[in-house]
């Protein structure tokens, strides 16, 4: 073992690479394995954005942007916003460009963060989150929101905030949800936003998947708590441009000139090229997400009757594009063993409720991201497993 490897930042020994890619390395080498593991959309990127990335690279837009990213894509990501959810921000100096919505989060937990700070965390979690809390030496504070369906409510969040205090920095929201689907309508997101206001701290809402609800339109918190809030998003989902990592940062101006530092000293400045591809993708391609969101729909009502009918208890999964599902009763009830079992007896991979904290435990999540005819073969033997199993 080289010596200096324990001489790396003590945090970093922390961490772990997350349980999502840990148990989908390891189904993956299980012989026609179907697996519903990775959030990761099965549609291609729209040929128009395609074709706008291809003529920057011909036109040799190949240099550094500013560090905020092109003034042009800023100003289309603000008039999305605009158009699409009624929150209103300065292009030139309210718009941060960034490498995905993880560095978003990355630059924005690393800016607000003091060693010893606490961060309200309701779970179950996309574990992207804690990993990032860690390393800037501050304590995740959970909210189990397993007893209200996954919805976070005030009375929540003015608990957790009796017990910490003024310890308390900020507070993640992450809706439509990973891994749960469940999203907030408006008069939840009013609420929730009347609580945090109370008390004067950060939100970071991580809303990658506002283009994917199901029934009532995406209401973002910064429309109520605009001073507080620094509003993540991005194309991966909305556009399928996972690969390009397009991300963006929207907040006042007073909190964008401190992001901007840490994230010019993490990347610098997203792709050039990219750039020029997401500007196709918020103009002409502002409403891309549709025809995808019509087909996700078809998928997550077949999964929903199929599971439910298999004894399955799932809550309202009005966004993004999972199932998060709880285990019936005389099943195996640890959900890593559970889906070990599954993957093993039945070649069908999903992820355990565990990958996203304790609060995961007992349930299972599936993507729905990926076609209608792997769907039904993965209901037909998840069916199959679940029959076999009844009968042992």
């Amino acid at each position: 073992m080289n010596p200096l490897t324990k001489n790396f930042n003590q945090q970093t020994y922390q961490i772990e690479v997350s349980d999502i890619r840990k148990f989908d390395e390891r189904v993956s080498q299980i012989d026609d394995m179907l697996k519903l593991t990775l959030g990761e959309p099965d549609f291609n990127t729209p040929e128009h954005v395609k074709q706008a990335g291809i003529q920057a690279i011909e036109d040799n837009d190949s240099h550094y942007t500013g560090m905020a990213g092109d003034l042009s894509l800023r100003i289309a990501a603000a008039n999305f916003m605009k158009t699409k959810y009624k929150v209103h921000y300065t292009p030139s100096s309210e718009v941060l460009v960034t490498v995905g919505a993880t560095e978003a989060l990355s630059a924005s937990l690393l800016a607000i963060l003091n060693p010893g700070d606490k961060i309200l965390v309701p779970t179950p979690i996309y574990p992207g989150y804690e990993p990032l809390i860690t390393l800037a030496r501050a304590t995740p504070v959970y909210i189990d929101t397993t007893s209200n369906d996954f919805v976070l409510t005030p009375e929540m969040i003015e608990t957790a905030m009796k017990e910490h205090g003024t310890a308390v920095k900020a507070i993640i929201l992450n809706y439509p949800s990973n891994p749960t689907g469940v999203t907030y309508n408006r008069k939840e997101v009013a609420a929730i936003a009347s609580a945090v206001r109370a008390h004067n701290i950060f939100v970071i809402s991580d809303e990658i998947y506002s283009e994917l609800t199901y029934g009532e339109k995406h209401v973002s918190i910064a429309e109520y708590a605009r001073d507080q809030t620094i509003l993540i998003n991005g194309l991966s989902k909305s556009h399928a441009m996972t690969g390009w990592r397009i991300g963006f940062i929207f907040a006042p101006i007073e909190l964008v000139e401190q992001l901007m530092k840490v994230h010019q000293y993490l990347v610098t400045s997203a792709t050039t090229m990219a750039q020029k591809a997401a500007t196709a993708a918020l103009t002409a391609g502002i409403d891309d997400a549709l025809p995808m969101k019509v087909e996700y729909l078809k998928r997550r009502d077949f999964l929903y009757e199929k599971m439910k009918a298999m004894g399955f208890e799932i809550a309202r999964p009005n966004g993004a594009f999972y199932i998060f599902a709880k285990i019936p009763t005389g099943f195996i009830q640890n959900s890593m063993d559970f889906c070990v079992d599954l993957a093993e007896k039945n070649k069908l991979a999903i992820i355990p409720g565990s990958a996203f904290g304790s609060a995961g435990e007992g349930y299972v999540r599936l993507s729905y991201a990926a076609s209608m005819e792997k769907l039904e073969i993965a209901m037909e033997r998840l069916e199959d497993y679940i029959f076999t199993q009844r009968e042992a």
